[in-house]
């Protein structure tokens, strides 16, 4: 039988650093010889892209809060059923980028639908799947949702002026990024309850300073929390 691999996620608000750090650590665990997956949610198979492309686009802005969460789950089962446990049964590590806890804060939270629900639905469509360890990058909310708003004009602007792009729809990613500031509040006050309730699964990281100060505090929790070689 072979051995069962590790599920590591990457949590907070858009514009701390996620991605990165995610890339940081897949280059690191690969270089130790571990078989490393990147996936992001909403996303991650070809039925769930196209499904972000839904839940992200700021045309989608009057989209339920209930409907925005049901999306959310839609990919997540197809992700984690194509995806994820296919890879931890293989014995592989598997990084995300968001996973229930975003719709925890985002939707339970910052959308006033209750942790509850958000975790009755994990429950039955995930099959309570939980990651062997959650990294929360923590910085200011006005700093990190600046950062995700230009970012995402960026994108915008490059889509445009690439002839070969499909379409610069494609590249819409602003719906939550215009939402107001009591909102990432909220979201931000439910990522401190979800990890205070769970501080076994949820290291908290100081993302304030630079990508490599961060690399390196978050490689001393997946040292300490996994004993992964990295």
């Amino acid at each position: 039988m072979s051995r069962r691999g590790k599920f590591i996620t990457f949590e907070g608000l858009d514009g701390t650093g996620k991605s990165t750090q995610l890339r940081k650590l897949a280059a690191a665990l690969r270089a130790a010889g571990h078989k490393v997956i990147e996936t992001r949610e909403p996303g991650g198979t070809a039925i769930g892209e196209r499904i972000r492309q839904v839940l992200l686009d700021s045309k989608t802005k009057s989209l339920s809060p209930i409907a925005e969460m049901s999306l959310m789950f839609a990919a997540r089962a197809q992700h984690i059923s194509e995806v994820i446990q296919p890879a931890i049964e293989r014995g592989e590590i598997v990084l995300c980028d968001r996973f229930t806890d975003s719709t925890e804060a985002y939707q339970g939270y910052g959308r006033h639908l209750g942790s509850g629900n958000v975790l009755k639905l994990h429950q039955i469509l995930c099959g309570g799947l939980q990651p062997d360890l959650t990294l929360l990058l923590n910085v200011d909310p006005g700093r990190s949702v600046a950062r995700a708003r230009l970012r995402n004009r960026r994108a915008a602007q490059a889509a445009r002026a690439d002839s070969k792009a499909k379409s610069a729809q494609r590249t819409d990613e602003n719906r939550f990024e215009q939402e107001t500031s009591a909102f990432f509040s909220r979201v931000r006050e439910g990522y401190e309850k979800i990890a205070a309730r769970e501080p076994q699964r949820i290291a908290v990281i100081d993302a304030r300073g630079t990508p490599n100060e961060t690399h390196r505090r978050l490689m001393e929790v997946v040292r300490q929390k996994l004993n992964l070689r990295a």
